[in-house]
Order: structure tokens, then C-alpha cells, then sequence
């Protein structure tokens, strides 16, 4: 069960915009992370949700899409998220997140997959317009932004070919993800 959720979790770029998430969808999605593992469980997460179309353009417009598809400058309308997720941490909490961000994106993006959503996780992001659009405390740090939206695309994961770790678009469309083999991966401990 987990394994068919984490190998539908992808990152996904383009969606069914008309398609909503309901705000009770997406609170369920945060409340997943709120349960989740916090190092030293000092819980400096937060999150802004949105899923008003206006909101949607404006945070949409502080947003970089694909690193190595250079010439690809995001999802036409249409294609668009549906909602955003955007990761905050509270400074006056802790000055340190560890990696509560990772845990926390995992778990709502599994949970999205299991309601019929995708994601995508973006770290490239116009910090400064975003929190003027967020109206911000500088107490919050922005972290990422998660993508959501009823994925329009397909993607294939396969074995990197020569070490080539970018992933690709082809002619139709497909987004192709080359992964690590297995043995690749797991090391032998020597005594």
C-alpha cells in the first residue's frame, strides 16, 4: 500500500486547474503533517493554504517551474495548480526546522496522492513578492511551496542512462524521472 502511494507521489507540473481541492481536503492534508515527526518536536512549521483562483494567480506568478527544462516557463492556464500549500517556519518557536519540512511535505503530499491529487515541491520562489501577496510577519521564513492540483500528466520513472540524473519531456508529453538502481544505492558495511 505505501509503496503503490510513494511511487504515484510524483512531481507533477501540470493539472486539471478546473478541478478544486476543497479546503476540508486540504486541512486534512496539513493535519497529516501536523502528526508527523518534529526534531526535537518543536513543531515551527506553518502553513497558508489557498485555493481561490485569484490568490492561486498571484502565488503562481513568484513561482519557477522545472530547472532542467530551461525553455519551459511553466503550466499554460488551464494547467495551472488548483491550490497551493506554502511552508512556513516560525522563527519565535525555534531558530532551527531540521528537516521538518521534508517529513511534513512527504506527508501531505502522500496524503494528496491518496485523494487523487498530485504535487510538486518548489523551492524557487520570488520570496520577497510572495510575502508582500501573503501579507507576512517577518517572523515567518518561507520555505517552499507546494504545487496541488489533479495531475493532467503522465510520469514514467526509469533507470538512469549514463549517469544522466536530469529528467525530460517527451514529444507527447510524458515527463520521464530516471532514478537509481537499488544496488546503487545500498552500501556494504565493512568490518
Amino acid at each position: 500500500m505505501i509503496k503503490e502511494l510513494i511511487l504515484k507521489n510524483r512531481s507533477y507540473r501540470r493539472f486539471y486547474e478546473n478541478v478544486r481541492i476543497n479546503e476540508s481536503d486540504l486541512e486534512d492534508m496539513i493535519d497529516n503533517a501536523r502528526l508527523s515527526a518534529s526534531g526535537r518536536n518543536a513543531q515551527t512549521l506553518k502553513y497558508m493554504i489557498s485555493n481561490e483562483p485569484e490568490l492561486n494567480a498571484k502565488i503562481f506568478s513568484t513561482l519557477a517551474w522545472a530547472g532542467y527544462l530551461a525553455d519551459w516557463p511553466g503550466p499554460e492556464p488551464g494547467e495551472r495548480p488548483s491550490a497551493y500549500v506554502i511552508i512556513l517556519h516560525d522563527r519565535e518557536i525555534a531558530e532551527k526546522y531540521f528537516c521538518d519540512d521534508g517529513i511534513a511535505i512527504q506527508s501531505i503530499l502522500l496524503t494528496a496522492t491518496e485523494k487523487g491529487y498530485g504535487g510538486c515541491i518548489i523551492g524557487t520562489i520570488k520570496k520577497p513578492e510572495l510575502r508582500d501577496y501573503l501579507h507576512l510577519y517577518e517572523r515567518y521564513e518561507i520555505l517552499e511551496v507546494l504545487a496541488l492540483g489533479k495531475p493532467k500528466e503522465k510520469v514514467l520513472i526509469e533507470d538512469i542512462k549514463e549517469g544522466d540524473v536530469k529528467y525530460w519531456r517527451d514529444g507527447e508529453g510524458v515527463h520521464h524521472v530516471p532514478k537509481r538502481r537499488l544496488e546503487e544505492i545500498i552500501l556494504k558495511i565493512r568490518i
